[in-house]
């Protein structure tokens, strides 16, 4: 069809001629309403939007001297935040001379991961930043995560004792 009679009948139709593939040889157009066209685009960019996952990177913030009572505290933080579906970037602050001591900062990401365990992935392993210590961790895929297995129920005899001992006594009182 020429571009005239397009243009025709979509002119008797009261509706547009909307170049769909500009680069196809030849390019193609459909008649159409422009602005029905438009409306349903931006409706399926929106679905699609809301339909992505955010993801949001939670910062935990240690220092070298960090207490014991304040390090369980934000390990749980952590595993709540890697629950939530979060990446987590654990930081080290060093302040003044505190920075020569690296080894403390290593220690304390090891130990965060030790506390953590299986529940997530390191994406970027620790290394420092100027005066900060860094790691970032991703929660593991639910697949992922080993779960401890219930133990299988088998009847035990301690249950089956009592029981036949009721049996045998209801029989000896006939």
């Amino acid at each position: 069809m020429t571009p005239h009679e397009a243009v025709r009948i979509a002119e008797a139709k009261g509706l547009d001629v909307v170049e769909v593939s500009p680069t196809a040889n030849p390019p193609v157009c459909r008649i159409m309403d422009y602005g029905k066209y438009k409306f349903m685009e931006a409706k399926r960019e929106h679905a699609a939007r809301a339909k992505q996952k955010n993801i949001v990177v939670k910062e935990v913030k240690f220092r070298p001297r960090t207490d014991d009572h304040d390090f369980d505290f934000k390990v749980k933080h952590i595993l709540r935040f890697l629950e939530e579906g979060d990446k987590v970037k654990v930081v080290v602050m060093f302040r003044g001379r505190e920075v020569v001591h690296r080894d403390i900062g290593y220690r304390i990401i090891e130990d965060v991961l030790a506390r953590i365990g299986e529940k997530c992935i390191v994406e970027k392993p620790a290394g420092i930043d100027g005066r900060d210590m860094h790691a970032i961790i991703i929660p593991r895929p639910v697949e992922q995560v080993k779960k401890p297995k219930p133990p299988a129920k088998s009847p035990t005899p301690q249950a089956e004792a009592p029981a036949e001992a009721e049996g045998a006594k209801a029989a000896g009182s006939i």
